[in-house]
């Protein structure tokens, strides 16, 4: 190992305490998308001022992209004083709502116990902060070095990503000749390398009925019945199905090693605008529903979608009156990116130097924003590797550790030091 290095990063662990209560303060919401701006600008200031070239990028005409909440990212590059690769540091800003049942205040990035607590510690800018403070590091101890290396925070992961990381590959700045390896700094545990994901296929189905007065269902067509009928289906056939099938990818957590389907929402009839007051007597004639299917490397997407409009096809054919709309909101295909691939081998040095032992090499049981650095940039030397447990996410109180922090940073600064030097001591 290089002590110089591993030193350098040891000297700044109160600095990326700091980076990190700084990041959380921001309350970058998702959704609407609140506070991308001054967050971005934060982070761009920051590099800048450490001879970064930074740009700020708004993703127009994105989904949810309003000048009242503008998607904007940052990209920041720092040329080496000779050719040689790029490596990439992405991080989302974004973070979901804080939700009830916090002990802290989820926006004050509070220091206790040798933790950051905070909504997004762990979602992840506490993995933002190492990777920030890793670079800095190794730019310090090898300012010769080749290459080049570049830091991202983009917005709108949690909602799909379409306002950040797709928007930017669509532009070129996730592939070749521009970037060769993404390190992506997720709360995957930092003894873990994360390759890939499973697939996803989210869909909106809709059953249709007949408008009628309340005390009369009989003169119309309930559709909130006839998504009761889905349910059923689903519940009988569909999910036992599911959970018979099972990947050889090594997803984590072992319940994620079948195939899943969540039921993200359900909404028949009218509104509850009509609160404080009554609603008004009608039968339903629209039902909706939104499901989040997770599937498996060893799965079709067409049967995969079969699967769920045969139920609906042969409710059609069996229900009086069943009629449906299905509308595709978004599919992934799953990923897995191989262990021999050079980032792959890069960060598992460090993991080996620092901890001591082989790395566990596993799969998210949901998709990040390495879909679409594959899918639309055409870079498959990606991995997410960053601090923090993964099932802290989107819960109330939480962390990320502070030397947990600081060992994901010096593992990243020797996977930087591999890829960029090509070696892990020197």
């Amino acid at each position: 190992m290089n002590e110089r290095l591993l030193k350098a990063i040891d000297s700044r662990r109160d600095a990326v305490v700091a980076l990190t209560t700084d990041l959380i303060r921001f309350p970058t919401i998702n959704p609407p998308g609140e506070a991308y701006g001054p967050c971005a600008e934060y982070i761009g200031a920051r590099l800048k001022k450490r001879g970064f070239e930074t740009e700020f990028i708004r993703a127009e005409g994105a989904p949810g992209d309003t000048d009242r909440y503008p998607r904007i990212n940052v990209v920041a590059r720092f040329d080496g004083r000779s050719p040689g690769a790029c490596v990439h540091f992405n991080s989302h800003i974004d973070v979901v709502e804080a939700g009830d049942g916090w002990t802290v205040d989820p926006f004050a990035g509070i220091v206790k116990d040798g933790k950051v607590y905070g909504r997004g510690a762990c979602d992840m800018k506490g993995g933002l902060a190492a990777s920030i403070i890793a670079v800095e590091a190794f730019m310090e101890v090898f300012p010769d070095f080749p290459g080049a290396i570049e830091i991202s925070g983009t917005v709108d992961e949690e909602s799909g990503g379409f306002g950040g990381v797709a928007h930017l590959a669509g532009l070129g700045y996730f592939s070749k000749p521009r970037v060769d390896h993404v390190i992506i700094p997720e709360p995957l545990n930092k003894d873990r390398i994360c390759l890939g994901h499973r697939g996803v296929w989210w869909a909106e189905i809709e059953t249709k009925g007949e408008i009628a007065h309340g005390s009369m269902p009989f003169l119309g067509d309930n559709a909130v019945r006839h998504m009761g009928a889905v349910l059923r289906a689903f519940e009988d056939e569909l999910f036992p199905a599911l959970d018979r099938k099972m990947t050889r990818m090594p997803v984590v957590p072992e319940g994620a090693k079948r195939s899943t389907m969540n039921i993200n929402s359900i909404h028949g009839g009218q509104t509850e605008d009509f609160r404080p007051g009554l609603p008004s007597p009608n039968v339903p004639d629209s039902c909706r529903m939104t499901i989040d299917r997770r599937f498996l490397l060893e799965e079709d997407l067409d049967t995969v979608k079969g699967e769920v409009t045969g139920i609906l096809d042969r409710l059609k054919r069996e229900r009086t009156k069943f009629d449906y709309e299905i509308r595709d909101v978004m599919e992934v295909l799953p990923l897995m990116t191989e262990r021999d691939a050079p980032v792959v081998k890069a960060v598992a040095q460090g993991i080996m130097a620092i901890f001591d032992r082989e790395p566990d090499y596993v799969i998210s049981p949901g998709t990040y924003d390495q879909k679409h650095i594959a899918r639309i940039g055409h870079i498959y030397d990606c991995i997410a590797y960053g601090p923090g447990i993964l099932d802290l996410a989107h819960r109330p109180d939480e962390w990320v550790g502070i030397s947990d922090m600081v060992e994901s940073a010096k593992v990243m600064a020797i996977g930087l030091n591999v890829l960029l030097r090509g070696t892990a001591t020197g």
